[in-house]
């Protein structure tokens, strides 16, 4: 009989879902006869509790954006992190376990920082019953992912591995594999081939413009800043589940010398990355990733505070993408992006250098290693 997996994320943004499907994938692939189920944390039928948390993170990050930076960083420390989570984590513990005793799993894997919490808070008797593992979906380790009774973590980079280290996680747990991305984003795309399917022309410059699953970012602002250019562009933009920005930049593109081209929420972004010479979008960690997965060159901005701007830090580190600050002309950075011979290619060349292809196929392979052991 096939192991029982239980994947657990949550849907504020799109990042940990996307995570969640691609290890999915994975575990397909490498265990055939597995049960999989993918829950989301944060959905009523799971918990009001839950899901009353959720609306009120979205309800700052689009009001009071400054709020939330202050939280993030307030519940960074030791001390009030570790009794902030500790309130969370006990809060939560019975939709955990709910989940425990409705599927039965061999292994959960949270790809959320407060399903992980509330999994590590449980007792040796529950715990005893799976192996656990923690996906961080970020460039960065907040306090709310410290959670010491998981058995397994797996990170984006080296100096992730060292944060937790530092944070009392024994480090024979901890695995550097990168971030999971969908497999469609490690495939050869043929750009003429990606621009003739989206009806775009084969030599006009193009520019992909994306927010997250939330269409987030300032975008709006961002097409006005690109109108101010003289030559031609074809933008792409994707407006995720933002109706009323799909709506504006529809609007936008009708009286644009620019051709824009405006999606919603879509299943073909490997094919629109395929086709673009360079991304612009706000700084959330899976779109980075996917973004770097394929050598596309990245421009970030308006990042949210806190998480975003440690991703935004780590890209622009590796040299894969250009940072916009504050005072910061984007219009004048896709200029120059363009007119410098080598910008692009340098830019592609050190995505390249960074990109972690065998990322689900590491993640598997040490869960089995455990479930063997």
């Amino acid at each position: 009989m096939g192991k029982s997996f239980l994947l657990v994320t949550a849907s504020i943004g799109s990042g940990h879902e996307k995570a969640a499907s691609a290890i999915a994938d994975g575990i397909k692939a490498h265990f055939p006869d597995a049960e999989i189920n993918t829950v989301d944390f944060m959905r009523r039928d799971t918990s009001l509790i839950n899901a009353f948390m959720k609306s009120c993170y979205l309800k700052m990050l689009a009001m009071v954006p400054n709020l939330y930076e202050f939280m993030y960083r307030f519940t960074d420390g030791e001390k009030k992190g570790g009794f902030i989570q500790l309130l969370m984590a006990g809060a939560m513990s019975r939709s955990i376990k709910r989940l425990i005793k409705r599927y039965r799993p061999d292994v959960i894997i949270c790809t959320h920082p407060f399903p992980a919490e509330a999994v590590s808070h449980l007792g040796d008797g529950w715990r005893s019953r799976f192996v656990s593992a923690a996906v961080i979906t970020d460039y960065s380790v907040h306090r709310m992912w410290i959670c010491p009774n998981m058995d397994l973590y797996f990170v984006g980079c080296g100096f992730m591995k060292k944060q937790l280290i530092a944070d009392g996680i024994h480090e024979d747990i901890i695995h550097v594999t990168g971030i999971p991305v969908g497999r469609d984003f490690y495939r050869k795309w043929d750009k003429a081939e990606c621009r003739r399917e989206a009806g775009l022309s084969p030599d006009e410059p193009v520019v992909l413009m994306m927010g997250g699953g939330l269409g987030l970012g300032h975008i709006s602002s961002a097409l006005a800043q690109l109108e101010k250019l003289p030559e031609k562009l074809q933008l792409l933009v994707v407006a995720g589940r933002n109706h009323e920005l799909k709506v504006q930049a529809e609007r936008f593109g009708a009286a644009s010398h620019h051709s824009v081209h405006v999606y919603g929420y879509t299943d073909r972004i490997c094919r629109l990355m395929g086709a673009a010479d360079v991304l612009v979008t706000k700084p959330g960690a899976l779109t980075l990733t996917e973004a770097m997965s394929m050598r596309l060159p990245m421009v970030l901005h308006e990042p949210i505070p806190g998480p975003e701007t440690d991703n935004a830090r780590y890209m622009s580190g590796c040299g894969a993408a250009v940072w916009l600050h504050a005072g910061d002309n984007l219009a004048c950075v896709i200029r120059e992006l363009f007119a410098e011979r080598h910008a692009l290619p340098d830019m592609a060349l050190a995505a390249d250098r960074h990109v972690r292809p065998e990322a689900v196929q590491e993640i598997t392979r040490e869960i089995e290693r455990l479930l063997r052991s």
